[in-house]
């Protein structure tokens, strides 16, 4: 029997709060197939698709069927949305590379733009992905009423008021934050690898000037004392040291 979703608390607003710019990176009207079903428009949306879910999409990783058929208006985009996150490259290079808790706040993120009301709705949502499978995550989250109201079905989603009123900078982007392996793989792959490809550049003649007031400049006095100090290693041995230690007896 499916366990039903668990009830979790929202730990913020701010994703609910109304965008006051008129033109932002969350104008979602050119992603809108009712507004124009030119071809133009058609390919905004599928490339703001691909990038929504995988950032970018290669040419063996593009779904050439669910193009097609958005193309065709045999599916809406809502479906292209379930079709790339579904597909077996997301699976692949994603799914297969994750634990629970990292798929189900990268799906939160894609799906429906905004992040995840803390641990316990991770935890809510990792155990629909232990009972029905990331299919029946993805489902429950596009039949859920907050993606219905927010994109609809012919709206591809987007990353919600990012930019908020009274915030000099806005929240990071999810591409960003969230990059497609999780640390443990990255340690296994050796990311991050860091590749300079430009001119090192030389440090000027007086980078290499003694100014005084370093620790190195008092090596070789340290060497001069420990070289003096080796030079008679036999010359007290046979004293008496316990017999000149201080001490208080007790009939005193």
């Amino acid at each position: 029997m499916a366990l039903p979703l668990l009830q979790y608390a929202p730990t913020t607003q701010n994703n609910r709060v109304a965008a006051i710019r008129v033109s932002s990176d969350e104008n979602e009207r050119s992603l809108q197939m009712d507004i124009s079903m030119d071809a133009d428009n058609i390919n905004t949306v599928i490339e703001s698709a691909y990038r929504q879910i995988f950032f970018h999409a290669f040419k063996s990783d593009r779904e050439t069927f669910l193009e097609s058929q958005l193309r065709d208006g045999q599916i809406t985009v809502r479906d292209f949305i379930r079709g790339l996150c579904l597909s077996d490259t997301f699976k692949r290079t994603f799914y297969g590379f994750n634990s629970n808790y990292r798929v189900v706040r990268h799906l939160v993120q894609k799906i429906l733009g905004r992040k995840t009301h803390g641990k316990s709705e991770e935890i809510s949502w990792s155990i629909v992905i232990a009972t029905k499978g990331v299919e029946g995550m993805v489902d429950a989250l596009l039949d859920s009423d907050e993606y219905l109201q927010a994109f609809g079905y012919d709206s591809v989603p987007y990353q919600r008021n990012r930019v908020l009123p009274g915030r000099e900078l806005g929240e990071t982007p999810f591409n960003i934050t969230t990059p497609r392996y999780d640390e443990y793989y990255r340690g296994i792959f050796g990311f991050p690898k860091i590749i300079y490809t430009g001119k090192a550049k030389r440090l000027p003649a007086r980078a290499n000037r003694s100014r005084g007031g370093f620790s190195e400049d008092y090596l070789p006095w340290v060497r001069g004392i420990a070289a003096a100090g080796s030079a008679s290693p036999e010359g007290n041995l046979d004293m008496d040291y316990l017999s000149k230690v201080p001490y208080r007896s007790i009939g005193r």
